[in-house]
């Protein structure tokens, strides 16, 4: 239901202290698993054991700047910058499939000189802004209109996806989709027209699945990995053998032997296959308690905003990545395809990083405002 804003106590804002000591921890285990799954490719290739350690600390230092400073900045005010920042992510990747650095067959990154820029992390969050600034200034009737409250949005959608889908980024694109259709189901829009939506997505997104051959192969190494364990079902074998090898307790850490060039991406993508190898169950699970008490306190956070906006932003927010880590964490238990996504607060990461702590921050203020 559509709720008014709430007027606010006087006094010192408190924001959600739980979410803040999840995100943390996600932080620190994401630091101690960093080195750990990247020291001796390092130590091999760079001479440095720890230099994506190093490169790690440096970009969370960067994001907790960026909580902090977007957690002491009232959530409203960032409905003026809604359409600057959609503009503006959607110029990136137009730039980053013109001039982005092609790696692994993708234009994923623009090189800015002192650091890779990935437009797509923007575009993910600029787009949480933009449609809760949208549906939250819309009339109930308007809501309801297919013209005015159903049509608009999805036409950013679309554009937004058909601009990843040139980098090629499929992964990105199914994140961003459901995201987005959790957004239009939080803000009201009839039924119909989410299963009017929902019909032509599946298909659409099936269609993208098979027009490309490497696409095809993954799934076909999805349904069957060991009908081809040298080449595309390698990765998946390989992240399930880390799994298995790690038993209850996991090896210990430091003591993988997948990461000594067994398991590609081993820093990134798959470092929850590390995590479970050296850390076992228990550690995995401790990483799913994590990601469920974060996915538990931000819809709560929404469900106790203090408007309508400010419960739309909180659910994309917290939607946005407790829906990465459900993908990142289904591709190392074979449970999905593989998408190149990465799992959030934990897997190395430069620019994705500091917004995802960015965007935490937002999702910690609207917690202090909160009504009492």
């Amino acid at each position: 239901m559509r709720r008014v804003a709430v007027q606010r106590k006087p006094g010192k804002l408190t924001p959600d202290y739980l979410l803040f000591g999840v995100t943390i921890a996600l932080l620190c285990l994401g630091i101690v698993m960093v080195y750990s799954a990247s020291s001796a490719r390092a130590y091999a290739q760079l001479g440095d054991a720890a230099f994506y350690l190093k490169r790690q600390v440096l970009w969370i230092i960067v994001g907790l700047v960026a909580l902090y400073i977007t957690m002491h900045i009232d959530f409203h005010y960032w409905q003026r910058l809604a359409w600057p920042a959609m503009v503006f992510s959607l110029v990136s990747l137009v730039t980053v499939v013109l001039v982005g650095d092609v790696i692994s067959g993708s234009k994923r990154w623009i090189d800015l000189g002192f650091f890779n820029f990935q437009p797509t992390e923007l575009t993910k969050l600029a787009l949480v802004l933009f449609l809760s600034t949208f549906f939250s200034r819309l009339s109930k009737e308007k809501l309801s209109s297919f013209t005015k409250g159903f049509v608009p949005p999805l036409l950013w959608i679309g554009i937004t996806d058909l601009l990843i889908m040139l980098q090629p980024d499929f992964g990105s694109v199914v994140a961003i989709s459901g995201v987005a259709f959790i957004l239009l189901f939080t803000a009201g829009i009839p039924w119909g027209y989410l299963g009017l939506l929902a019909g032509a997505t599946i298909p659409a997104l099936w269609g993208l699945a098979w027009a490309e051959p490497y696409r095809v192969r993954r799934l076909m190494a999805f349904l069957n990995p060991w009908a081809d364990p040298s080449d595309t079902g390698y990765q998946t074998i390989q992240s399930l053998l880390a799994l298995g090898s790690g038993g209850f307790f996991g090896l210990g850490l430091g003591q993988s032997r997948q990461k000594f060039s067994y398991l590609p991406a081993n820093h990134t993508d798959f470092i929850f296959a590390i995590l479970g190898e050296e850390l076992g169950l228990l550690g995995t699970i401790t990483v799913l308690a994590l990601f469920m008490v974060f996915a538990f306190r931000g819809f709560r956070i929404a469900l106790k905003a203090p408007d309508f906006f400010g419960s739309l932003l909180a659910t994309g927010l917290t939607s946005m990545i407790v829906f990465q880590a459900a993908m990142n964490i289904g591709v190392i238990s074979g449970a999905l395809p593989i998408t190149g996504i990465t799992l959030p607060l934990i897997s190395y990461g430069g620019s994705s990083l500091a917004i995802t702590l960015a965007s935490i921050g937002i999702l910690l203020n609207i917690s202090a405002h909160s009504a009492r």
